[in-house]
């Protein structure tokens, strides 16, 4: 298991990319390759360098983060994030993580792996908990202009990824909407509904913001321009939640009380709503495992998304795809 990380890749790279790399070695046992300058690596690494479950794989480009992705990979063959997915491409690394462009992720994920049979475009999917179950918001990110037959594909990916590799039987597939009608909506989202009614799908029609947490359906689909604001809002309402309970709970001393008393529940309920938890999200639909994580990744973050990219390896997340894929095809799944 060989996972290549974009040490290049984020704000705060190479240092926390580095640290985050090394933590998933040293605690998890898993092998990095360091994708990037090695002088700045090295400087970052610092005595680490001599473990066996580290390596660094030298580059002298980096996509930057307000370069047009495609361009930018196109004309720079030696960025890291480009030589991260060659590696795996030949065979000498499993996944690739990255912190970097998403874009431009996506971009050399494709360009590199190629896609799966019969995806017109990648997408990241994002796994956040339910009520109910968890969910899966796709897209995050990747494609902020959709056609409807693009997004009724993101339906088609998000089904086989819960299917094959979340163990979801037959998942209900909701489309993000700002109304539950299915006359609601932009064109985009009404034409998209019309596809998603003549599928085989479980579609439940369109879906609200405020039902993505809900577990009443388990796939979200939308663009990725409306699927990265969802994100970086929830990011911000959990972040926001947990500090003004915590402030309301230190007004009294009954509240200080139940504060003392409740911390290991609130730290739980912090937990559950931490993209750093899940480290970072799948990027479906090419033929190889990526990893995109957030831009400000800390080192915890990046620590879990080499795990998480280790066990989308082992779990044979992509063949499971394809296989799930062919089966909806066989089937006449999308009508």
């Amino acid at each position: 298991m060989k996972i290549a990380v974009d040490a290049m890749g984020g704000d705060n790279a190479p240092e926390v990319v580095v640290q985050g790399a090394v933590r998933a070695a040293s605690e998890l046992g898993i092998h990095v390759i360091l994708i990037g300058d090695k002088e700045l690596i090295a400087g970052a690494l610092g005595s680490q360098i001599s473990s066996d479950h580290i390596a660094v794989h030298h580059c002298e480009e980096v996509v930057q983060m307000d370069e047009s992705p495609l361009k930018a990979v196109r004309k720079k063959k030696d960025a890291s994030i480009r030589v991260a997915f060659d590696l795996v491409k030949n065979g000498d690394a499993n996944a690739v993580v990255s912190a970097g462009n998403s874009g431009a992720t996506l971009a050399a994920g494709v360009l590199t792996l190629g896609r799966l049979k019969g995806v017109e475009r990648p997408a990241i999917a994002g796994i956040f908990p339910g009520e109910k179950s968890h969910v899966v918001l796709i897209d995050m990110g990747a494609n902020v202009d959709c056609r409807p037959a693009q997004l009724f594909q993101f339906g088609i990916m998000g089904h086989a990824f819960a299917s094959s590799c979340m163990g979801m039987k037959n998942p209900k597939v909701g489309l993000l909407s700002i109304g539950e009608e299915d006359t609601k909506g932009n064109e985009q989202v009404r034409l998209t509904h019309e596809l998603f009614e003549q599928s085989r799908l479980n579609f439940r029609g369109n879906v609200e913001g405020r039902d993505i947490f809900s577990g009443d359906v388990q796939i979200v689909v939308c663009d990725g321009f409306v699927g990265n604001v969802a994100l970086k809002l929830v990011e911000g309402v959990s972040e926001a939640m947990t500090n003004m309970l915590k402030t309301e709970l230190k007004r009294s001393f009954l509240g200080r009380a139940a504060f003392l008393f409740g911390r290991r529940e609130i730290r739980r309920f912090k937990r559950e709503l931490d993209y750093e938890e899940y480290g970072g999200a799948p990027l479906l639909g090419i033929n190889g495992v990526g990893i995109v994580c957030h831009g400000g990744s800390s080192a915890r973050a990046i620590r879990n998304a080499v795990k998480t990219a280790a066990l989308y390896v082992n779990h044979r997340v992509v063949q499971k795809m394809v296989e799930e894929l062919n089966t909806m095809v066989s089937n006449r799944t999308f009508g």
